[in-house]
C-alpha cells in the first residue's frame, strides 16, 4: 500500500449534454451525484469530495447536506469538500455542520477550504471581496479554536467577538476533521497550510506543472519553516482530470464536443493544447496511469489524487464506466507504481483513525515523561 488516497471531485455542473441537447433537471443532477459517490466507493476508490457553489448552472450549495446523505448510504470511503468557502461561510457554522457529519459517518469526513473563485458570491454572504485574503485567514484561526477548545473567547476585525462559547456537537473522539487548504494559484493559502502543519491540495486542473511544483515546493518549505517536520513529511493533494476509453482515438473522438463546449474551459484553448499544457488526460487506461504517474516528477510523494470525471454534461452511463475503468485498470496500478521508490519520510493520507492513534499514542508518551 502506498498510503496514498485516491478518488473523485465533483462542480455539480447542470450542463446540456451537447451531442444531444438535453441537460439533466436540478434534482437529477443531485441524484446523480449520489449515484456516482456509491460507485466511487463500489469500485475500490478512497474519497469522494464535492464543490460549493451558490449560482447557477450548479446545484452543490449545500455540500454537507449532501454528504450525510451520502454518508447514510456507503460504508468505507472518505467524504469531503473540494471546496468548503472559509471566506463566506461562517466560521462557526462550519464547525457545527463538519461535527454533525463526522458522528453521522463515524469519522469518514474531512474539510478542504478555499475561497472560491466566484466573485458576486461575497456579497450574497454579506461580505467584501477585497477582504478575501484576511476573511480566510481569520475565519480559519476562529474554526481551528471551535474544534479544540471547549470554551471560546474569540475577537476579531471581520465579525462579532463569541464570549463563552461552545461548539455542539463536539468534534468525534474529540478529533477535528483533518483539514486541506486548497488552492489554484494563491500563494497566501500554501502559507496557511504550512503554517498550521495542514493539508495543502493544489487542484492544477487548469495550470501547467511549473504553477504546480512552484506553489507545492513553497509549502513544503514553509511546512518544514513552521517546525512540522521535513519537506517530504508536508501533506500534498493534486487534483486531475481524466476522460478514458480502451482505444485512446475513441476517447478523444467522445469527449472532444462536451471539452469544446464546458462552462469551465470550452470555446478557450484546443483540447490537444489543453491536454498538453495541463493534467487533463484524455485517452486509454494507459495514459492515463502514464500522465499522472508524472504528477511525483513535480509533487514530490504525495497524499492524495483527485480525478474530476462528472461535469460539461457526460451523462451519467458515461461517468459511471470512467468509474470502472478507474477503479478496475488505473488505481491499481497506480497504488502499486506509487509505492515503489516512496520515501519513508512521507506519510501516509491522515485520516480520523490515524489522527487518533497518533493522538493516543502522543498522550501515553506524555504520560511517561510525567511519571518518569
Amino acid at each position: 500500500m502506498t498510503g496514498m488516497q485516491f478518488g473523485i471531485f465533483t462542480v455539480g455542473d447542470v450542463t446540456p449534454d451537447p451531442t444531444t441537447g438535453s441537460a439533466p433537471t436540478e434534482a437529477e443532477r443531485i441524484r446523480a451525484t449520489v449515484t456516482v459517490a456509491r460507485k466511487a466507493e463500489e469500485v475500490g476508490l478512497d474519497v469522494f469530495a464535492t464543490g460549493e457553489h451558490h449560482n447557477p448552472p450548479f446545484v452543490p450549495s449545500s455540500p454537507t447536506t449532501l454528504l450525510g446523505f451520502i454518508a447514510a448510504q456507503t460504508e468505507r470511503i472518505v467524504l469531503s469538500t473540494s471546496t468548503t468557502l472559509i471566506t463566506t461561510n461562517d466560521p462557526v457554522k462550519i464547525a457545527e455542520d463538519f461535527s454533525v457529519l463526522q458522528h453521522l459517518s463515524g469519522g469518514r469526513t474531512d474539510v478542504m477550504l478555499g475561497r472560491g473563485n466566484t466573485g458576486p458570491v461575497y456579497p450574497w454572504f454579506g461580505q467584501d471581496i477585497r477582504q478575501a485574503i484576511p476573511l480566510t485567514v481569520e475565519h480559519y484561526d476562529l474554526l481551528r479554536r471551535l474544534w479544540r477548545e471547549e470554551v471560546v473567547d474569540w475577537e476579531g476585525k471581520l465579525r462579532s467577538p463569541l464570549q463563552g462559547f461552545t461548539l455542539a456537537p463536539r468534534p468525534l473522539d474529540g478529533i477535528p476533521p483533518f483539514v486541506w487548504h486548497g488552492s489554484i494559484r494563491t500563494p497566501e493559502v500554501a502559507e496557511l497550510a504550512a503554517y498550521y502543519g495542514d493539508g495543502f491540495f493544489a487542484n492544477h486542473i487548469f495550470w501547467p506543472a511549473s504553477h504546480t511544483r512552484k506553489m507545492v515546493e513553497m509549502y513544503r518549505k514553509r511546512f518544514a519553516h513552521y517546525g512540522h517536520g521535513t519537506p517530504e513529511s508536508a501533506v500534498v493533494g493534486l487534483g486531475g482530470q481524466v476522460f478514458m476509453r480502451p482505444n485512446s482515438q475513441d476517447a478523444v473522438r467522445e469527449f472532444r464536443p462536451y471539452f469544446d463546449n464546458a462552462p469551465v474551459y470550452g470555446h478557450g484553448p484546443s483540447l490537444e493544447e489543453f491536454t498538453s499544457q495541463t493534467p487533463l488526460t484524455v485517452g486509454s487506461p494507459q495514459q492515463v496511469i502514464d500522465k499522472t504517474l508524472g504528477f511525483r516528477e513535480y509533487a514530490g510523494d504525495y497524499q492524495r489524487q483527485l480525478f474530476l470525471l462528472d461535469h460539461a454534461g457526460l451523462p451519467l452511463k458515461t461517468v459511471l464506466e470512467q468509474l470502472d475503468l478507474l477503479g478496475e485498470e488505473v488505481v491499481p496500478v497506480l497504488r502499486k507504481e506509487f509505492a515503489v521508490g516512496r520515501s519513508p519520510e512521507a506519510p501516509a493520507a491522515p485520516t480520523h483513525r490515524s489522527l487518533l492513534r497518533e493522538r493516543d499514542e502522543r498522550d501515553k508518551r506524555d504520560a511517561k515523561n510525567e511519571s518518569g
